[in-house]
This record gives C-alpha cells, sequence and structure tokens, in this order.
C-alpha cells in the first residue's frame, strides 16, 4: 500500500491504491474521514472528488483513516464483514447526502429498486434525482450503492461498470447465504 499527499482548498488529501476482486481501487481520506474510492480502470485513477486535482508529496496517513478502510474493505472482500464503520467525510449536496445516507440502510446481500430508495427517502417520484445522486457516491462499496437496481431488477449504472456490480451482488448473496446456513 502506498501512500501519498494532496492538498486542496486547505485539506490535505491522503490516498493508496489497493487491489480487489474488482480491481485496484484508490482510497483518498481527509484528517476528517475517507473521502473517495476511486475505480481505477486505463491507468491512474483521476481524483476528480471534491475539487480535488493532483496528488503530490509523500507523507502517511497520520490518522490511520486509510489503514482502517484498507482493512475494512479487505474483511469485505473475505467475506467476513458486512458492514463498514470507517469515519465518512464526502463532499455532495444535500440532497446527494440525504441518498447516500438511505443507501446506508439498504442490508448486506439485499437490493431495492431507485424507485423504492426514493420512496424511503419520501417521494417516489425522485427515482431519477436518486439515481443521479447515487452515481456520484464518492465512497462506493463502503456506501453501497451497487445494491440499487432497476425497477425490474436489472443492473443498470456503476462507476466500477456492471461486471463489478454484478461480482460485488453476487459476492453478498455468497456470503449471506454461507453465514445463514450455519444459523
Amino acid at each position: 500500500m502506498t501512500t501519498t499527499t494532496a492538498t486542496t482548498n486547505g485539506t490535505i488529501l491522503y490516498h493508496t491504491v489497493i487491489d480487489s476482486p474488482v480491481g485496484p481501487l484508490k482510497l483518498i481520506a481527509s484528517a476528517k474521514g475517507l473521502r473517495a474510492v476511486l475505480w481505477m480502470r486505463d491507468g491512474d485513477a483521476g481524483m476528480s472528488i471534491g475539487g480535488i486535482d493532483g496528488v503530490d508529496g509523500g507523507d502517511h496517513d497520520p490518522n490511520g483513516v486509510l489503514d482502517a478502510a484498507a482493512t475494512q474493505l479487505q474483511e469485505y472482500f473475505a467475506g467476513t464483514r458486512t458492514q463498514f464503520d470507517v469515519p465518512l467525510d464526502t463532499v455532495g449536496t444535500g440532497f446527494q447526502r440525504t441518498a447516500w445516507d438511505a443507501l446506508g440502510t439498504i442490508p448486506f446481500g439485499e437490493t431495492v429498486s431507485y424507485g423504492e430508495q426514493a420512496r424511503r427517502m419520501g417521494d417516489a417520484r425522485k427515482a431519477r434525482a436518486v439515481g443521479a445522486a447515487n452515481g456520484r457516491n464518492p465512497v462506493s462499496i463502503i456506501v453501497p450503492c451497487h445494491r440499487v437496481v432497476g425497477a425490474d431488477g436489472s443492473l443498470t449504472g456503476f462507476g466500477g461498470g456492471l461486471e463489478a456490480k454484478a461480482w460485488l451482488l453476487d459476492h453478498e448473496r455468497r456470503v449471506w447465504t454461507a453465514q445463514n446456513a450455519t444459523a
């Protein structure tokens, strides 16, 4: 795990890259918490969350947020973690944050439609707005936007690609089944 720093608007941001079954993931954190989980495709993932536009330096994350996030993601992929408790420092509008909070209520191994998520947020007519907000979720997997599917159950939009979304959902179903077979 390599850690470097970037500074934007006076905020020092740290990043590292971890390997995962769905490909390399770039984790970005501030001193307050995890800012982003970025999918790395076609080389280096750009740091475009919250105005981050570059990387420099070689310091380490003094608060351990990156280590905690990396460990929790490794546990998730190993099937030993079903919820995350790493501190978050996401940047988004009020509506986006409400949508992201609603994502956190979807149980491990389950899915809901965009319409259902909108209904849970108080207005079933805002399914498209919810989809757009979910598409801006900067901490995918940790905040499980992959658990939202089309009204007919089909896989739709995901920052990591539909193949990764399918893998994550299949992984959760396998883990859930294994955990509940012994219960």
